[in-house]
């Protein structure tokens, strides 16, 4: 049996081509709750006079997907990945999404050989408590809700999100979005599900904005 650290670097599309491999697609299922939680708790015992809401912005912040992405670039976690030979070669080992599963994937073995403390002390490292209060307005607030913000406050209207494409079996969506500003296709963005892929869309329609 494959240990579930090296198993958390296995994408689905190298087991089509390695029959007997196991994608790590359930080790993200579980370390996407253990993120959550760990995330969660640290807000709640570092911010005590923050309202619900403002909690969740934060976490929400930190949890999604380019965020997460960035953090495994970081990591080198791209380095490890065991891919397809048609998923490398279509730059699978730069999607933003596919990081970011990864990122939950190594999480969910690290809890299953190590346990919650050596998750907690990971994530303090990765997540430094200074990250998690003196984070800005900008960074709070989604990336949609700042991109409909900025492109109002540019007379260019409410920006447009069109499905471009939807792959992968139904317990492991991957959608394509793409936004629009004034009937202009500014950006796309993938993720696991559609607001997912809206929202990695709109951060990267920021930089273009």
């Amino acid at each position: 049996m494959t240990p579930p650290s090296d198993q958390a670097f296995v994408h689905r599309s190298y087991v089509n081509e390695h029959p007997g491999a196991v994608s790590n697609e359930r080790l993200e299922f579980l370390g996407d709750s253990i993120l959550s939680l760990i995330i969660s708790s640290r807000l709640y015992r570092l911010l005590p006079d923050l309202p619900e809401g403002q909690l969740t912005a934060r976490r929400s912040f930190l949890v999604q997907t380019s965020t997460l992405a960035i953090k495994a670039k970081e990591l080198k976690l791209d380095e490890k990945l065991l891919l397809s030979t048609g998923e490398e070669q279509s730059g699978g080992r730069t999607n933003a999404s596919l990081l970011a599963n990864t990122f939950e994937a190594v999480l969910g073995a690290m809890y299953l050989e190590k346990g919650i403390s050596t998750c907690e002390n990971y994530l303090t490292q990765i997540f430094p408590d200074s990250e998690l209060i003196n984070m800005s307005l900008s960074q709070v607030k989604d990336p949609k809700s700042l991109l409909q913000e900025k492109a109002q406050a540019k007379g260019l209207g409410t920006p447009q999100y069109k499905t471009i494409s939807v792959s992968g079996p139904d317990h492991a969506r991957e959608f394509t979005m793409a936004v629009f500003v004034s009937s202009r296709q500014l950006a796309t963005g993938q993720g696991n599900s559609k607001q997912r892929a809206e929202a990695a869309a709109a951060t990267a329609a920021l930089d273009v904005i």
